[in-house]
């Protein structure tokens, strides 16, 4: 990937609403009640987060790191209350924390809204025709972006294991990778289609170049998002597969142009 691809090239959040929907899937897979927050395990799993996202280089890390700024704050202010403050006498309205579940408990409540709309929208497809793929489409429309089994906080999940576990042996001396992502794209893509079934961390299998690794992720982010492809996750925490579109899908307009390879160029394993 080269270094005008890293500059240009950013992963949107948008329709994932940033830090909020972080916070909401770390809650839901901590298994805890939003309303009794553990904010130090919260913060420790945001931070690991974090991490990940500077090293994609996102639009929106700015955000990130201004949550991870108030959760650092709230839980300093949970764990080490005035020198007359008992916590356990803390009134609920002074409860540091409180601000925070509001609004994570409102977003909530928003996601959960859109989610009954998708439903219904999907059920509707299926009893009335289709209408043509030159739709215009809403922003809450399901085929927008295609990681549906997965989320994408799982795959950030998977990324972050990816580059703990290649990364430790990594030498001494950083090698900058100049594989164009579309490049990537095409292999993974031909890879998948003739395996059906590709596990996502054996893409990155042999690979300790950060920018290697980074590459390879955000072109599966493309296949996911703009071709149709799959992911899945049997069993949760567990590893992720990669698959191929179902039959009939048509894909969107690729945002990566084709890469221009020279005949001659070997075409490495991914």
């Amino acid at each position: 990937m080269t270094q005008q691809e890293v500059m240009d090239y950013r992963v949107e959040l948008d329709t994932f609403s940033g830090p909020l929907d972080l916070l909401l899937y770390l809650v839901r897979r901590q298994e805890v009640d939003i309303l009794d927050l553990p904010v130090a395990d919260i913060t420790a799993r945001f931070l690991e987060f974090v991490e990940v996202l500077q090293v994609l280089d996102l639009d929106l890390i700015g955000d990130f790191i201004v949550m991870a700024s108030s959760l650092i704050e709230i839980k300093s202010r949970v764990a080490l209350p005035g020198p007359d403050e008992a916590p356990e006498l803390v009134e609920a309205d002074e409860d540091p924390r409180a601000d925070l579940v509001r609004q994570l408990l409102e977003y909530k409540r928003f996601k959960d809204a859109t989610r009954l709309l998708e439903d219904q929208a999907a059920e509707w497809q299926q009893r009335y025709p289709r209408l043509s793929d030159d739709r215009p489409r809403a922003a809450g429309d399901p085929s927008r972006d295609l990681i549906k089994e997965v989320e994408l906080w799982d795959l950030v999940s998977a990324l972050s294991r990816v580059l703990r576990k290649n990364t430790e042996s990594a030498p001494a001396t950083v090698l900058y990778d100049e594989t164009p992502i579309a490049v990537y794209i095409e292999r993974i893509k031909a890879r998948v289609l003739a395996e059906q079934r590709v596990t996502f961390s054996s893409f990155f299998a042999g690979k300790n170049s950060r920018s290697q690794i980074v590459g390879i992720f955000l072109a599966l982010l493309e296949l996911l998002r703009h071709y149709k492809f799959r992911a899945e996750q049997p069993q949760e925490f567990h590893e992720i597969w990669i698959l191929p579109p179902l039959p009939g899908a048509v894909p969107d307009a690729a945002p990566v142009a084709a890469p221009e390879v020279a005949p001659e160029a070997p075409a490495l394993p991914v």
